[in-house]
């Protein structure tokens, strides 16, 4: 499936976030891998190898185990991370009820 905007495919990567579970785990692993980015910086470059393990691997066990879906990271690898930064900012800024709402429940294509 291909997406024309960032806007047709956080709709579609919404919709495979649709349980708050696997939102929080995504969350989770995210900030785990900002920690350790930081980490890494500041006092050990081989933290570096934990960044991705806690971000895809909360991630991913969140689709295969909460969610019961394949992550959209393995179609579109580079607007899933973006979509999971705009995720976690909703998150962190409290804003992400208002968008849930906002989406809807919007028809959407399933990538298989």
């Amino acid at each position: 499936m291909n997406f024309r905007s960032m806007e047709e495919f956080w709709s579609f990567y919404m919709s495979q976030h649709s349980k708050p579970a696997t939102r929080r785990w995504h969350f989770v692993g995210t900030l785990c891998s900002m920690l350790c980015l930081m980490y890494s910086v500041v006092f050990n470059w081989w933290f570096l190898i934990f960044v991705p393990l806690f971000g895809y691997g909360l991630a991913w066990y969140s689709h295969f185990f909460v969610e019961g879906n394949v992550p959209a990271t393995f179609g579109h690898p580079v607007w899933s991370l973006l979509c999971d930064f705009k995720m976690f900012g909703l998150m962190l800024t409290g804003q992400m009820d208002r968008e849930i709402k906002r989406l809807g429940k919007r028809p959407v294509l399933q990538v298989y």
